[in-house]
């Protein structure tokens, strides 16, 4: 029955299919027909062997292979609805049927057929028979084509995305479409990158009982069958909780006995961590009180005064829990300034004790002393150690080392003690204060380590001192000639001692007596020879005043207890006598006197003036003079007095009047000197002196100056020019009238022609007879020339008949000194046409 079905529905296929074909191609396709029409009513022959099993995916592209046949063939598809008996023509020879299309798109790659596009509905059973022509074979391949489905993209579902830790949490991975069987793939991926595979198999559904914060991250579900596989987008699980017991860092790092340590003025940091989510809020208290907010906590420089128990507080405020966590911090500082080391007497002075300190600080520093060549003997204690020795048994100059540890060092320090003994001795001395309140004994002896102790007289006085000391008193005579021993101590060596004696001073001098001559600078010694506590040196002139060092009169000097006084430019009368030097200290006081001579010079030979004469203007004076007799001299002066010629002066107040000095240091061979600036309207008188150094001889006899020759002396002193011309004017008419009239008057001729009798003329003598006493008094002693007699009466009468154009100026009598004889002088002055 299903055979007649199958042909009749070839039959009915084929002859749509053959219509408006040629006769011929409908004879081929009948024959196909018919050999598939056998073929088929044959079935229970079917070769397993041409029985196979094709895959297709949905949408995509298969191809059924007919078998190896060739061009010359014929062959037909059919397609078998899966579960029906009822085949369908679908292609064959180069020609598709219409009814292919409901599978894809199909096409013909020779005998093979080619679905696009593949469709669901396209899985069944495919057969392909081909027959040759003339041939009774016709044999079949039959193919079951499968058409899978890919699966789609699965969803996650998730019964809480932010569940609390503990809680439990459901997930379900669904997916649409997909060709079983389907397997399920669970995984969870971590913030730092990595993937956990939770589980893998056919059950889509994923239970975390109870969740804990490690189910934290994203999670994914990936579907996989035959054709492929699919993963869903990520979903994240974000697990509530904490927060935990925080757990407190801190940096820099450092363990104590309490808990944590810290140096002083370090930048410390304290880092508080609570695991919670969401994230905790941080709260530091500092001994219970709030300091400050946020995780970490940065002390710039810490301070000793931070000591103490930090707290940190963690919130979570979504769960409205805290925890908190506590630590203790210590501070540690450094003592202050550095390690001491030296080495002390001990034992009454024969050990030595090292000693090295350290104190202050937290903790305490460690100290050890390391003894060379016993490295294995160490002594540790805190803030000082001390180590003994034995005075005797040390060398000069070994070293020790202390070695010092602390936590707030980077490396432990160490300070070196040598142990020295010094050179040399004790060394005393004595000094008083000032106006001698005190007496100061001083012994030093300095250097060394352990340092020189030193005592006074045993320690009957003063205390016991190291490298110098000083005792002090209030002075007494009693001291005087008074033994103070010093004894230095120290361990590596015997006692040894020096020692004071105070004493008074005691002064000497090369010379007691001195004698020189006037003007010299004589100096005076005084020599210190002892004195304990030292002394200075005081002189007194010979007046008993002290003499004061800066005074211009006397100069002292003063080296290595000799003090030497000079006296400057010295005089007989007022330098000659007793000095007198003192010296005095604490334990009493001596002098000594010093006599000065101061002798004059010789008296230096007489002087008398050789020439003295006016220039023509009277305004320059030529002066030579010379010497009489013996005797030693350094030079010259003269001296001039003065008067004016209009005015009058008595006597008496002329010879009181006091000499000038107007040319002195006249080198001892000069016998001339030339002197200006003279008022020709001022009588002057002159005198000259000579001087052996500070001896000043006998002044010369006083002299007026002269006219030159053939001077004509001026009628009027200070009449103006006008004057001078009509006196000329009014002298030349006289003359010309005494000329002309000779006979008449014969005396006024006699008056300008005939020459002035010798009486009227002024009688001057030798430079040296001019200084004559008026009373005929006689030259003081010494001069060996004896006085000029006085004027004859012829000369004063001839004097007092001169005529009326001569003008007699007398000189005034002048006072003489303590060595100049009284002198007359009288001047005629004649002018003459």
């Amino acid at each position: 029955m299903e055979s007649l079905e199958i042909r009749g529905l070839i039959q009915e296929r084929h002859g749509e299919m053959d219509h408006g074909l040629t006769r011929d191609c409908r004879l081929q396709r009948l024959f196909v027909l018919l050999c598939a029409l056998h073929t088929l009513t044959l079935g229970e022959t079917f070769d397993l062997e041409n029985f196979l099993t094709v895959n297709g995916v949905l949408d995509q592209s298969v191809e059924l292979k007919c078998g190896d046949i060739d061009a010359s063939f014929f062959f037909i598809w059919t397609f078998i609805i899966l579960g029906t008996d009822h085949p369908i023509p679908i292609a064959g020879n180069d020609n598709v049927y219409k009814d292919a299309s409901a599978l894809g798109i199909v096409t013909l790659n020779g005998s093979s057929m080619v679905i696009d596009k593949l469709q669901l509905r396209a899985q069944g059973r495919y057969a392909c028979t081909a027959f040759k022509p003339g041939t009774d074979s016709a044999p079949t391949v039959y193919i079951d084509l499968t058409v899978l489905v890919p699966v789609l993209q699965p969803n996650i579902q998730i019964n809480d995305q932010t569940p609390v830790e503990g809680t439990r949490v459901a997930m379900l991975c669904t997916v649409k479409v997909g060709t079983g069987p389907i397997s399920f793939i669970w995984q969870r991926h971590t913030k730092l990158g990595d993937t956990f595979t939770l589980r893998e198999g056919n059950n889509s559904f994923l239970l975390l009982d109870p969740v804990t914060r490690a189910h934290a991250g994203w999670y994914t579900c990936t579907v996989r069958n035959m054709v492929n596989e699919e993963t869903s987008g990520r979903y994240y699980l974000d697990v509530i909780y904490g927060p935990d017991e925080p757990e407190i860092s801190i940096k820099p790092y450092a363990i104590s006995e309490n808990g944590y340590a810290a140096n002083e003025l370090e930048e410390v940091t304290l880092n508080c961590s609570a695991p919670s989510n969401p994230p905790c809020h941080y709260t530091w208290l500092y001994n219970n009180s709030k300091t400050f907010t946020g995780q970490i906590y940065v002390i710039p420089k810490i301070s000793r005064t931070q000591t103490g128990m930090y707290t940190c507080w963690a919130e979570n405020s979504y769960l409205k829990a805290a925890t908190q966590s506590t630590i203790i911090l210590t501070v540690y500082y450094s003592p202050v300034g550095s390690p001491t080391c030296t080495a002390r007497p001990h034992n009454n002075y024969k050990d030595v004790a090292l000693w090295c300190s350290w104190p202050g600080g937290f903790p305490l520093a460690q100290l050890q002393w390391l003894q060379p060549n016993e490295d294995d003997k160490v002594i540790v204690s805190n803030s000082n150690a001390t180590l003994i020795k034995n005075g005797a048994q040390l060398q000069n100059r070994s070293n020790f080392t202390c070695t010092i540890s602390h936590p707030t060092l980077k490396s432990n320090v160490s300070c070196n003690v040598t142990v020295v003994m010094p050179p040399g001795g004790p060394n005393c001395s004595a000094v008083a204060t000032k106006m001698n309140e005190f007496i100061m004994l001083t012994c030093e002896w300095t250097g060394g380590l352990p340092r020189i102790t030193l005592q006074w007289n045993n320690s009957q006085i003063g205390d016991v001192k190291e490298s110098s000391n000083i005792y002090v008193f209030k002075p007494d005579r009693m001291y005087d000639g008074r033994l103070f021993i010093c004894t230095a101590l120290h361990p590596m060596a015997e006692p040894a001692q020096c020692y004071i004696k105070l004493m008074a001073p005691v002064l000497d001098s090369p010379n007691l007596e001195t004698s020189i001559l006037e003007g010299k600078s004589p100096q005076l010694i005084c020599n210190l020879k002892l004195a304990t506590p030292s002394s200075e040196i005081t002189w007194y002139d010979n007046s008993n005043k002290e003499i004061i060092t800066d005074s211009q009169k006397y100069g002292i000097y003063k080296q290595n207890g000799i003090s030497v006084l000079t006296v400057r430019e010295t005089v007989s009368e007022t330098d000659s006598g007793l000095y007198r030097c003192m010296a005095s200290n604490a334990v009493g006081n001596t002098s000594l006197l010093l006599r000065l001579r101061v002798n004059k010079y010789p008296t230096p030979p007489n002087v008398t003036i050789s020439k003295l004469l006016y220039s023509r203007q009277r305004t320059e004076v030529d002066l030579e003079w010379m010497t009489k007799g013996v005797g030693d001299l350094t030079g010259f002066m003269v001296q001039r007095q003065a008067s004016i010629r209009s005015a009058p002066i008595p006597k008496r107040s002329v010879q009181d009047a006091a000499w000038d000095t107007v040319a002195s240091d006249i080198e001892p061979e000069i016998r001339g000197h030339k002197l200006a600036g003279l008022d020709p309207s001022i009588v002057y008188a002159f005198r000259i002196l000579a001087v052996n150094h500070k001896t000043t001889g006998f002044p010369s006899e006083v002299k007026t100056p002269a006219d030159p020759p053939n001077n004509v002396y001026p009628v009027a002193i200070g009449a103006g020019f006008a004057g001078m011309l009509v006196a000329s004017v009014a002298c030349l008419l006289v003359f010309q009238y005494v000329v002309r009239n000779r006979e008449n008057n014969p005396r006024l001729h006699d008056l300008f022609f005939r020459p002035a009798s010798a009486e009227a003329r002024e009688n001057i003598r030798t430079p040296e007879d001019a200084e004559t006493a008026a009373d005929g008094s006689e030259e003081p002693s010494g001069s060996g020339e004896p006085a000029p007699a006085a004027e004859s009466p012829a000369e004063v009468s001839a004097t007092a008949a001169a005529p009326s154009n001569t003008e007699e100026v007398p000189l005034p009598e002048l006072s003489p000194s303590p060595e100049d004889a009284p002198v007359n002088v009288t001047i005629t002055v004649t002018a003459q046409p």
